[in-house]
């Protein structure tokens, strides 16, 4: 029997997919539910899975865009697995006694370079020395080849070759993420009022909890750590409850305001950049924050993450400093209105009660949606961000950390 496999769909509006990649090749025998393919949507990389044991017949190409619903490959589902066992070899023909080779004729002997060849004469050496120059890379015109006094005076450095280099190139399809990631960015741009406003933040008193909890808080959650990102996504969920205009959207001529925080995380995957949601973070402790940012990331990272995972998302919070950017003005992520960027740490001098103090500080920026979100809410939200990462025990632990972190 033949079974026609066709592509399913990995979401509502997703109508095609591209096969990125097929993991078994043209007449190779596969077992059920075994991964044949990796195929991109605009959204995510997922993996086909095999509906059936059998021989598999490839009918696409990779790279090639096919219709949600289309036939890829067929299974012939009544051919026999292969024996694992090898083919007997056949006993060899006994071999006939080799001939002699005929006499190869002798190959021409070259002449012996000269020994004069690239060696300078002592004056030429010296000016060859002046000048910081190999005699090797200059070509003597004396006698055998010697490098001569007139040799070294008109020798000039090496500077290079404006063609000496390699000038390869590679031109390759991007997948169907990339496209649909370039699309929404250019989107972005070109269909907001994008805005950025800057602050930074003295990481200190957070360096200070991480230093004296983060063992006790690894060993008691079975190996979760407790980074940044706990506390910037407490942070920015409380400044979204101050500032309710940062957690909406457009919507044609209408705003949709959201009395919930499903925080887009940005993450770095191997097809790219993905943004998976940890829903209703504000309800999150500081460890289901970090429970589920590790889940998402180890999906990303493994190519597992799905199309509802990176559905929805009121706000995105991405960190640069990770890879050492110091500042940058981050793309809101459509249709959101806000995106939070995170920097890299860096010890500074500030003025701390009229006294210079060296402290580690980090640039944050909110890039925003000026057609529903005002500068006094943006300024206000990135204050609010400011003050709960500068005094966390207060506002984000309620004076009592211990409890917060769940020892």
């Amino acid at each position: 029997m033949i079974l026609e496999m066709k592509v399913p769909s990995p979401g509502e509006s997703i109508k095609e997919v591209e096969i990125a990649t097929w993991l078994v090749q043209d007449g190779d025998y596969v077992e059920k539910d075994q991964a044949i393919a990796e195929v991109d949507s605009d959204k995510a990389t997922l993996e086909l899975p095999a509906e059936a044991s059998g021989i598999i017949t490839l009918k696409a190409e990779e790279g090639d865009a096919v219709a949600v619903g289309a036939v890829v490959c067929h299974i012939d589902t009544a051919a026999a697995k292969p024996s694992g066992s090898a083919a007997p070899v056949a006993a060899a023909p006994a071999a006939e006694a080799p001939k002699a080779a005929p006499a190869a004729a002798p190959a021409p002997v070259a002449a012996a370079p000269s020994y004069a060849a690239g060696t300078p004469s002592p004056a030429a050496k010296k000016i060859l020395d002046e000048k910081n120059i190999a005699p090797a890379t200059v070509s003597g015109t004396g006698k055998g080849g010697r490098i001569t006094k007139d040799d070294a005076v008109n020798a000039v450095p090496s500077m290079g070759t404006p063609t000496g280099g390699s000038r390869g190139q590679e031109r390759t399809k991007l997948s169907m993420l990339r496209r649909k990631v370039a699309e929404r960015l250019v989107a972005a741009k070109n269909e907001t009022a994008m805005l950025t406003t800057f602050n930074e933040v003295n990481m200190t008193p957070i360096n200070n909890i991480r230093n004296e909890y983060k063992d006790a808080f690894k060993a008691k959650h079975g190996g979760i750590g407790l980074g940044f990102m706990s506390f910037f996504t407490k942070a920015v969920t409380r400044a979204l409850q101050l500032y309710p205009d940062v957690n909406s959207m457009m919507d044609g001529d209408h705003k949709i305001a959201f009395d919930f925080a499903d925080i887009s995380i940005a993450v770095s995957g191997p097809k790219g950049l993905m943004v998976p949601v940890v829903r209703n973070a504000e309800n999150l402790t500081f460890r289901g924050i970090e429970a589920e940012i590790k889940r998402l990331a180890i999906k990303a990272r493994d190519g597992q993450i799905t199309v509802d995972d990176m559905t929805g998302g009121t706000f995105t919070i991405t960190n640069g400093g990770v890879f050492g950017s110091m500042l940058s003005t981050p793309i809101i992520n459509p249709p959101q209105s806000g995106i939070l960027g995170m920097h890299n740490i860096i010890e500074r001098p500030i003025a701390v009660n009229g006294k210079v103090e060296i402290h580690p500080m980090m640039y944050v920026a909110l890039s925003y949606d000026h057609r529903i979100i005002d500068g006094r809410e943006s300024v206000g939200f990135l204050v609010a961000v400011k003050e709960a990462l500068e005094n966390p025990i207060e506002l984000l632990m309620d004076n009592n950390p211990k409890k917060a972190l769940e020892l």
